[in-house]
């Protein structure tokens, strides 16, 4: 049988055979894996162009992305490792094992976060300068990524009976070995029947966490580029992604079923991140216009 649709019924919308990869030859390729090299591939387009209009060298930016993608990778991987480890210490081969996701964004940009710091030093470039830079297609690389998330059936929230509430068939976990995530989140409590093609199908019906922060990301985008040019110091369009950021994943993490913790304190790590994203982007901006402003004085 086939429990490959995912279904938006409070909008009327079924996506039918939605799978997880295709094969070319004996080679399985993921979905998942596309979409974050596409939010990779795009978000230097961005950043490239972003660079050109602000009479930047976007040479520089090329070597940077090639500097960047293994280590932005391993260090989203490691973040989420490590506020997994009751799954990943039973099971350690798993740790090398991408192709069914796991993989924290917040840990990814930190990773290139830092190797950018080395690659300004050795290169005698203005960081704070490339981080607006990139602020474009950082959120491009998100925005697409969490789409990954669609495919792979995963970041999804509770029981919702909200417009945008996601259906996905029970029997799809149980396929993938999954159907344990859907009972410790108590999602099995809220089951829905629906019959497809003469058959009586069980149904989880969730918040699309990946869709709300997919929309979030892409009004900070649309923020971002209508003020790029009322900008007035290096930082200011960082300090505008990271206050936006971290209020809407703040509120969005708060949904989601699959929450990483700090040990056993049940304190989602992504949230703690947040606030400190809030308040550092906040000071920043204040302390970033009050020396433009003395500096216009």
């Amino acid at each position: 049988m086939d429990y490959a649709d995912i279904r938006f019924p409070n909008l009327g919308i079924v996506f039918s055979h939605v799978g997880r990869s295709f094969r070319i030859g004996n080679f399985q390729i993921m979905y998942y894996g596309i979409m974050v090299a596409l939010g990779f591939v795009l978000g230097l387009i961005a950043a490239s162009r972003e660079a050109r209009r602000t009479g930047q060298d976007t040479e520089i930016y090329v070597d940077y992305f090639i500097t960047m993608v293994i280590p932005a990778i391993i260090g989203a991987r490691i973040y989420y490792v490590v506020f997994s480890w009751d799954y990943y210490g039973k099971h350690p081969l798993e740790i090398f094992n991408l192709r069914n996701g796991g993989l924290g964004i917040v840990g990814g940009i930190s990773m290139a976060v830092l190797v950018m710091y080395f690659f300004c030093r050795k290169r005698g470039y203005k960081m704070l300068l490339m981080l607006d830079t990139v602020v474009t297609g950082t959120l491009i690389g998100q925005i697409l990524g969490r789409w990954g998330n669609f495919f792979n059936r995963e970041a999804f929230g509770s029981f919702t009976e909200g417009i945008l509430a996601m259906q996905i068939p029970v029997g799809y976990f149980e396929q993938n070995y999954r159907l344990g995530e859907l009972q410790s989140a108590g999602l099995m409590d809220h089951l829905k029947e629906l019959t497809v093609g003469g058959q009586t199908l069980s149904y989880i019906q969730v918040h699309p966490a990946f869709l709300y922060e997919g929309l979030w990301n892409l009004l900070i985008l649309i923020l971002v580029v209508l003020y790029r040019r009322r900008k007035r110091f290096d930082g200011e369009l960082l300090c505008i992604y990271l206050v936006g950021y971290g209020i809407g994943r703040f509120f969005i993490e708060s949904l989601r079923t699959d929450q990483l913790t700090i040990g056993s304190t049940g304190i989602p790590a992504t949230q703690v991140v947040c606030i400190l994203l809030i308040i550092g982007g906040t000071l920043g901006f204040i302390r970033g216009r009050r020396m433009a402003g003395k500096a216009e004085d």
